[in-house]
């Protein structure tokens, strides 16, 4: 009873069509992330996104249109270092994302009194997703989302085998930049259900769970986005039946789930290997 109540509150019927987007957008973005071993990218746009908030917190802006902006940017810095520099991504990264925190808390310094758009951005609130922000998560997952469809060969190829795949005629330079925006942007959506400090654990943990469930391709895809969905459904409900924070509600049962095919695939890895001796 309690869970059909639940769809009834307008504020939650957009959390959950925000989360299920976000968790397909998230999920497919994460099979690339957890191949490329670009788990740290997640983390710091979403730590990067700080200083966007704060600029349109300070501006009497939207919040997620500015921050949108602002990750973008930097994830655009990181491609052209990446290519012009000899420093690793990670190095980058980790530049990037200290430097944005950095002039994030020295404009929040500037603000007055409690502001509650930066606490729910850290940690992330169901409650503050609005029609303006449904509306945006749809465009950019059905823009992004489509894009990984149509791009997921080369995606795949350049990410097993890169050098190979530009020499095939992949164009890996430019795939590598949409991917970059796509997971800045993604990152950014998702920093309003699940906050700044967890969304990068919505890139890996169904990618990661469902690696170790199938060796193909096609199961790893359905698994991930199934896990995800799973975990962002289950989460949400879980938070408001027992009134918990919503993204760390989502995150621990991604771990729980995480745990248990980790265990699975151990249990059928001893089955195999007894059938084997036999």
């Amino acid at each position: 009873m309690a869970l059909l109540q639940m769809f009834s509150y307008p504020f939650m019927q957009r959390a959950f069509l925000a989360g299920a987007m976000l968790a397909v957008l998230l999920a497919g973005l994460g099979i690339f992330v957890t191949l490329r071993r670009m788990a740290f990218f997640g983390d710091g746009i979403a730590h990067s996104s700080l200083a966007g908030i704060a600029i349109a917190v300070l501006a009497g802006l939207a919040p997620l249109p500015v921050a949108l902006v602002w990750a973008v940017i930097v994830a655009l810095f990181i491609f052209w270092f990446e290519r012009s520099t000899k420093l690793a991504s990670d190095t980058l990264i980790g530049i990037f994302f200290t430097a944005s925190m950095a002039l994030g808390v020295v404009l929040m310094s500037f603000t007055h009194g409690y502001q509650p758009e930066l606490v729910s951005y850290l940690f992330g609130s169901i409650l503050s997703i609005q029609a303006g922000d449904l509306a945006i998560i749809a465009c950019l997952t059905l823009a992004i989302g489509g894009w990984l469809i149509a791009a997921s060969r080369s995606l795949i190829y350049m990410s097993l085998a890169p050098e190979p795949a530009e020499v095939a005629g992949v164009p890996v330079n430019r795939n590598t930049l949409i991917l970059y925006v796509g997971l800045a942007a993604a990152t950014v959506l998702g920093v309003k259900i699940l906050g700044i400090i967890l969304i990068s654990a919505l890139l890996v943990l169904p990618s990661a769970a469902g690696l170790m469930l199938t060796s193909s391709f096609r199961g790893y895809l359905f698994l991930s986005l199934l896990i995800a969905e799973v975990m962002m459904f289950a989460g949400l409900a879980l938070s408001f039946l027992y009134d918990l924070p919503s993204g760390a509600t989502v995150i621990l049962l991604g771990t729980a789930l995480f745990f248990l095919a980790a265990a699975a695939r151990a249990v059928s890895g001893r089955a195999a290997l007894a059938a084997a001796r036999r």
